[in-house]
């Protein structure tokens, strides 16, 4: 499948069968997000992988975005390791692990499996459930699993603007 195919196919899922995630399909996922670049290639994504039956029940007092998924990722960035912006300080780690969610997500979508970016969680209950260090800044949460046969696009998937609406050339 082409990119832009891929791009289009994929889409957030939100309702999952409960079959396990194959081991092969699970590090492909994560095979793909350590290839991501980063910033001066610091590689400060920090992913835990949740898969046992304890480790998903504590993330549901985290969000009540995990669909059931078999599978839920803790994407962090390593606030030691990330690289800052001179210019404005910025610090880079949640560019850098929003880019490695971005190709797991993609590379699920060509073996079949759904995904979904997710920003609403506690932050707090997180580090405290799950022992985050403190130099591991929580950017997201991702499901991952087998998307259930009734599974499908929000309505909204398909509005998407006209590239003129949203790129300009030379400037503003």
């Amino acid at each position: 499948m082409n990119f832009i195919d891929l791009s289009k196919k994929r889409y957030s899922v939100r309702k999952f069968t409960d079959k396990p995630v194959d081991e092969e399909s699970l590090n492909k996922v994560l095979e793909a997000g350590r290839l991501s670049p980063t910033a001066v290639n610091r590689q400060p994504q920090r992913i835990v992988v949740l898969n046992e039956k304890e480790s998903l029940t504590k993330i549901k007092k985290c969000t009540k975005y995990h669909f059931d998924a078999p599978v839920v990722m803790i994407v962090c960035y390593d606030s030691d390791e990330s690289w800052k912006n001179p210019f404005s300080g910025t610090d880079g780690g949640v560019l850098d692990a929003t880019i490695v969610i971005t190709h797991m997500m993609l590379e699920a979508a060509e073996l079949g499996l759904g995904t979904t970016f997710v920003g609403y969680f506690d932050p707090k209950v997180l580090i405290k459930e799950f022992d985050i260090p403190k130099n591991l800044v929580p950017v997201a949460l991702l499901p991952l699993g087998y998307p259930a046969d009734d599974a499908e696009p929000s309505q909204s998937h398909g509005n998407r603007k006209e590239i003129s609406e949203t790129v300009r050339f030379n400037s503003f």
